[in-house]
């Protein structure tokens, strides 16, 4: 009979570890990237008796098993482009500093003085590294965004397209290099464009059109040389010949160019830039209609230096800077760990796990790929705790500790008539 009396302990014993595994799961409905736990029970060892039926009586009940649940959390939308959210399997990467790699569902990450993306306990970010091409080294380490800086591009080409208007007069070109821009009488429209030495350097580029017959026009290139006082303009030489002959059909069409690639060498030298800075001209699509002279659309390939103003993250899990000159430069990959049997995993706190026997080594490898799931930006996983279910088990825990109350008291009862056999 005492038997029953420990069979009931036991019950009380194992459902308090299961309320005790529920308040967890409450307490934490609101805390980032939580994954909530549930109580496994098991029955004890029984106890065979005698006899050739070999009866066995049961010895209670146990927890064997506190399992980890790692179904989705719902993403909520953030204003921190460094807040992170794991759609599907995987880990991000921490590691502290001189200390053990940890895994976390959590994404809420910042920067550190240091320039370090670190999360709240300030363990850095691992991610994979990227060349100054932007593509992956494969080499994982800390991700570093101070101090970035986007390297200035000189200009190579131009692309300029325009229309040139059918009813002007012929203008005889007139110029002579010195301190002052051509005289509007020579020419019968102008254009210019900003473009950029090998120091980012902005220097302004004219480009006069001069009808001289029918159908057929010239290019003249114009830019100063001088970086400081006076300013000096002289015109680009192409090939031997200085203009560039555009050519038109009867319908308006753009024919011939000569020099068929024009390429022009400009000397930025004055301000410290490399020399000899060859830039081209494409005149592609330039028209001669009867409408007035205009710009259709012209860009060029240089830009200055840039300074970081903002980050951003695609679903690859790939960082960029956006800078101060139009850039965007890809700083490194965010990597993800999958785990065989991440419920193995060791919780140590502050929403962290470290890797145990139980849960075999990781598998690293980027948003997407190897089984893991994509990264989204501006977001937070949400715990996983339902509270609808976590009530409904704290109810079943407090009725099943009630009932093996009433096991001991019912055993007690049947002790205390044992003990009044004798009187």
């Amino acid at each position: 009979m005492l038997t029953s009396l420990f069979t009931g302990i036991s019950g009380l014993n194992a459902n308090g570890l299961a309320l005790s595994v529920i308040g967890d799961n409450i307490a934490n409905a609101n805390t980032v990237g939580f994954k909530a736990s549930r109580a496994n029970f098991g029955d004890i060892l029984s106890q065979t008796l005698g006899g050739a039926s070999a009866m066995q009586v049961g010895r209670g009940t146990m927890i064997i098993d506190i399992q980890k649940m790692f179904t989705q959390g719902t993403l909520e939308t953030t204003s921190n482009p460094l807040d992170l959210a794991i759609e599907g399997d995987g880990f991000f990467v921490v590691r502290q500093l001189n200390g053990p790699t940890y895994y976390t569902r959590a994404g809420q990450f910042r920067l550190d003085k240091d320039g370090y993306v670190v999360d709240p306990n300030g363990y850095r970010l691992q991610a994979y590294q990227m060349d100054a091409t932007g593509s992956v080294t494969g080499e994982i380490n800390d991700v570093y965004l101070a101090g970035l800086m986007s390297e200035p591009s000189a200009t190579n080409k131009i692309n300029m397209q325009v229309n040139l208007d059918s009813r002007d007069d012929t203008r005889t070109w007139s110029f002579t290099p010195g301190a002052n821009l051509p005289n509007s009488a020579v020419y019968n429209f102008s254009t210019a464009i900003t473009v950029y030495d090998s120091l980012g350097n902005p220097h302004l580029v004219y480009t006069y059109f001069v009808k001289t017959t029918a159908n057929q026009w010239q290019a003249h290139v114009i830019y100063n040389t001088s970086a400081t006082g006076t300013p000096n303009y002289v015109e680009m030489d192409f090939a031997g010949t200085q203009p560039i002959t555009l050519t038109f059909d009867a319908d308006g069409k753009l024919t011939t160019v000569t020099p068929a690639n024009p390429t022009g060498t400009f000397d930025f030298t004055a301000w410290g830039a490399a020399a000899n800075q060859q830039i081209a001209f494409d005149f592609t699509n330039s028209t001669q209609y009867g409408s007035p002279n205009a710009v259709v659309f012209q860009n060029q390939n240089g830009y200055s230096s840039g300074n970081l103003i903002a980050i951003t993250v695609d679903q690859d899990g790939v960082i960029s800077g956006v800078f101060t000159n139009g850039q965007v430069k890809k700083v490194a990959q965010v990597v993800l760990a999958k785990f065989v049997a991440a419920h193995n995993l060791t919780k140590v706190g502050k929403n962290l796990f470290l890797e145990s026997y139980g849960s075999g080594g990781p598998t690293y490898g980027a948003p997407g790929t190897v089984g893991v799931g994509s990264v989204y930006a501006n977001s937070l996983e949400s715990s996983n705790v339902d509270l609808a279910e976590e009530f409904i088990r704290m109810i079943a825990a407090q009725r099943a500790y009630q009932a093996n109350v009433r096991v001991i008291t019912t055993t007690d009862n049947m002790l205390n008539e044992l003990m009044n056999i004798v009187r």
